[in-house]
């Protein structure tokens, strides 16, 4: 398997190494335990906490990325905004930010919760399990953005319309639909009626 950032160690504030860990979560998101990012994604999944970020610009198009093509776990497939893991007692809300950060350069501007959904989504591709209790977070995206290519292959803007014809013709990540059917209510909110979400 590729090292990537995902699978790679990062460094502690001490400078030593560590393994990327999760939360490990019941089912009704309450921490019971870590777990290491990959032990956590094989078969049959351990349930894990996780986040997904939407964001839009000023005329309401949501941002999608295409993970890039050296990502473990679904490379090369559109996917919303952000997602990722909080690690071990880190607010949701502040690994959003951080990550979106992190992937695509930018802070997202008004940033705000939008509920939880928990799911189970298989990626027959890698068969690795997304058993996940995912916080659902909305925001503007009104920076110019700068994609670290280690994460993040391509990006797009695009209205609900072309959102669902994009969707009927190339890949999207497994857990795609479900999170964005999850935070709709929020980001109707967000960008208003007009926007067709």
């Amino acid at each position: 398997m590729p090292t990537t950032p995902a699978t790679a160690t990062h460094s502690s504030s001490d400078g030593t190494a560590d393994a990327i860990m999760l939360e490990l979560v019941d089912e009704n998101g309450t921490t019971i335990g870590t777990a290491e990012k990959l032990a956590a994604h094989q078969a049959p999944g351990q349930l894990h906490r996780a986040f997904s970020v939407f964001l839009f610009d000023e005329q309401g198009r949501l941002l999608l990325q295409r993970r890039a093509l050296g990502k473990y776990h679904s490379p090369g497939v559109w996917s919303n905004t952000c997602c990722g893991h909080p690690y071990p007692g880190e607010a949701p809300f502040a690994a959003a930010a951080r990550r979106t950060y992190e992937e695509l350069g930018i802070s997202p501007s008004l940033l705000a919760a939008a509920g939880t959904v928990r799911y189970n989504h298989p990626d027959p591709a890698s068969g690795l399990v997304e058993q996940e209790f995912n916080h659902l977070f909305v925001g503007m995206a009104q920076e110019a953005l700068k994609p670290d290519p280690e994460e993040v292959e391509e990006t797009a803007f695009v209205t609900a319309a072309e959102l669902a014809e994009r969707h009927a013709r190339v890949p999207f990540s497994a857990w795609f639909m479900t999170v964005l059917d999850a935070a709709r209510p929020a980001v109707r909110e967000l960008t208003g009626p007009s926007a067709g979400w």
